[in-house]
């Protein structure tokens, strides 16, 4: 009998802000575990909160294996440990840090509140089994989160914004603050090109949903019965990447152990796609190739959905991808989405103006309107290889809007 063990462990120290002051420190750290036993037909799955005696876990997890949960698959072997952490910060230095970033606010903008968190997160994924398995992923990062509020507003916030980083760099902060504050009370009114601007995960959730490979099997998927067909733009290319450097907490190996050559797997290249996304249960059971995409279930066995979806970079900054053309960028986005169509449609509260890198001003509501096959087709510029604006990745594309 194989056994198995996926630990998570995770700690979080954070500075809550309201009203542009400090009002409480919070500090969590909990460590999970999943204990997993293998038949060679079914597995025994146990899950813990906090230490046990490992032979304890592992008894706990053959007790269960009379649950059924099937499981005929091989385990992975292989050994590798990764660390992204760059700096981790004390206590006192995130104290000190935010205290430094709040005199800046108060002093350079006193015409605005601010509210929201400024933290630190650890984060620990490992997986070894009696196969020879033995990998860990672990990473550090250093973030501030917060929303904004003129003093003349009627409205709870006015926006939000957010920096990630794993080494802090205080200008870069004190950059994306003035940036989005300085012209945020300059009205300015929407181009007649609409050009959004903007960090694109939202807009893959519909992707995610189709690549499904029992979407594209069950003819459930707006991609069914068009792999091997070219669907999207010349320049759109989709994969799956954890080795992206922008990518926080996103571990090497998926639910079922499996590691994939150089960290990616493409799934639409150059506009074509090339196939879905598929944990083995999936692959077995409709004839496909699995791909590395099993999610970490620590209560059960692995299911399928494990992909940190990345759009490839073009070679040319943001602004050369605009060549002189200003882009809106919305900052506060909340309902809509897409329907099952591939129609996109979602309320823009608040949004700027922008050449690329600087915002130009405060734009009146709208209504972002699109298509799936639009927006990553005809009407996709690019995702620049810079990260003005957000410090990290975004996408340039032609949508259609109401007032």
């Amino acid at each position: 009998m194989e056994r198995e063990l996926i630990t998570n462990a995770f700690s979080i120290s954070e500075v809550q802000i309201e009203e542009t002051k400090i009002k409480a420190f919070n500090k969590d750290s909990r460590t999970n575990y999943s204990y997993r036993v293998y038949d060679g037909e079914n597995a025994g799955v146990q899950f813990v909160q906090g230490e046990i005696d490992e032979e304890a876990g592992f008894k706990q997890a053959e007790d269960n294996l009379i649950l059924e949960r099937p499981y005929k698959f091989s385990l992975e072997s292989g050994t590798r440990h990764r660390n992204k952490t760059e700096r981790e910060y004390t206590d006192k230095e995130l104290m000190d840090i935010s205290a430094q970033a709040l005199e800046y606010l108060k002093t350079k903008f006193p015409d605005f509140i601010f509210s929201g968190s400024i933290y630190t997160h650890k984060g620990i994924r490992a997986m070894k089994n009696t196969c020879g398995l033995d990998c860990s992923d672990t990473d550090c990062t250093f973030e501030i989160s917060l929303g904004f509020k003129h003093k003349d507003s009627k409205d709870i916030d006015d926006g939000w914004f957010s920096i990630g980083q794993r080494t802090f760099d205080f200008k870069k902060f004190t950059d994306m603050a003035e940036n989005y504050l300085t012209n945020f009370t300059n009205k300015v009114e929407l181009p007649d090109e609409l050009i959004i601007q903007t960090q694109y995960y939202g807009y893959l959730s519909m992707l995610h949903e189709c690549l499904d490979a029992e979407n594209l099997a069950l003819k459930t998927s707006l991609l069914s019965g068009r792999v091997g067909e070219k669907i999207f733009s010349d320049s759109f290319t989709l994969m799956h990447d954890v080795s992206d450097k922008e990518a926080w907490f996103t571990p090497f190996f998926d639910g079922e152990g499996v590691m994939l050559p150089d960290d990616k797997r493409v799934y639409i290249e150059n506009g074509v796609l090339l196939s879905g996304y598929a944990d083995k249960y999936t692959a077995e059971k409709y004839g496909i190739e699995h791909t590395g995409s099993a999610n970490f279930n620590m209560t059960d066995v692995a299911n399928n959905g494990n992909v940190n979806l990345q759009i490839a970079r073009a070679d040319k900054t943001v602004k050369e991808l605009l060549d002189g053309r200003l882009t809106v960028v919305p900052i506060v986005a909340a309902g809509g989405g897409f329907n099952d169509k591939g129609d996109y449609v979602t309320p823009v509260q608040t949004a700027m103006l922008c050449d690329g890198e600087r915002f130009i001003g405060r734009l009146p509501e709208f209504a972002i309107k699109g298509n799936m096959f639009d927006m990553f087709g005809k009407n996709f510029i690019g995702v620049g290889s810079d990260n003005p604006i957000f410090n990290d990745k975004q996408i340039l594309v032609k949508m259609d809007y109401s007032k």
